[in-house]
């Protein structure tokens, strides 16, 4: 093996967690060993241990990745501030082109995901709960305040929830992972997303006044 370039020991592992990110994404953990990722990224399989102490160690990290990039707290901090200003239809809008967003920016994160979970992966599985738990009751909780609030219909709030990400959810993968094709603007479609949870969950009085704000900025234009 040729005399492996030195680098920094952050940028070695991000090194290591771009390229052990293309093969789990690819081959899952069972398909892939440390041995291939190391001929990739040029080093010795001991380079890897150096800096992971196992190959779980490596696929949490890789688990991990958008959330080591500031990606998700830049998420969470945009959905704080809808929620202090009590903003339900942004806060649903921004829920559901963050989701379209992992899927375009890179799908291999999730690709990881869902072979974990065909895998039967519970480890990976486990520690993606483990992060997405809490930011899900967070999200949760709001929802349940506006609805004592009266703004919202009374309903499982989870569900609301789960609604938002799932559309997001569901249209990443049909158009990323899938191959669907269609030739719809990501942010029309979290548009659409928004108004058909919005018509749904919003109390009557609220949506007539949003559908009357909307007319008077239609007519403005």
């Amino acid at each position: 093996m040729p005399a492996t370039p030195r680098l920094p020991a952050s940028d070695r592992r991000r090194q290591l967690l771009e390229t052990a990110l293309d093969f789990f994404s690819r081959k899952g953990f069972d398909g892939t060993t440390t041995k291939e990722i190391a001929a990739a990224a040029g080093v010795t399989e001991a380079i890897i241990f150096r800096h992971f102490p196992s190959k779980h160690a490596l696929y949490t990290a890789v688990i991990d990745f958008h959330h080591e990039a500031g990606e998700f707290e830049g998420w969470l901090a945009q959905w704080k501030t809808h929620m202090d200003g009590n903003d339900d239809e942004g806060l649903i809008h921004a829920i559901i082109s963050c989701v379209i967003n992992t899927y375009r920016k890179d799908a291999r994160v999730q690709r990881v995901l869902l072979f974990a979970a065909l895998e039967g992966h519970e480890l990976g599985l486990e520690h993606h709960r483990q992060r997405a738990y809490p930011i899900f009751e967070l999200l949760s909780k709001y929802v349940a305040r506006r609805q004592r609030e009266g703004a919202l219909l009374d309903c499982n709030p989870a569900a609301i929830i789960a609604a938002a990400a799932g559309m997001g959810t569901h249209f990443g993968m049909m158009t990323e992972l899938f191959g669907f094709k269609t030739n719809a603007d990501d942010s029309k479609v979290a548009d659409t997303f928004t108004r058909i949870i919005m018509d749904g969950i919003r109390m009557k009085k609220t949506r007539a006044k949003s559908k009357a704000r909307l007319a008077t900025q239609r007519k403005q234009k």
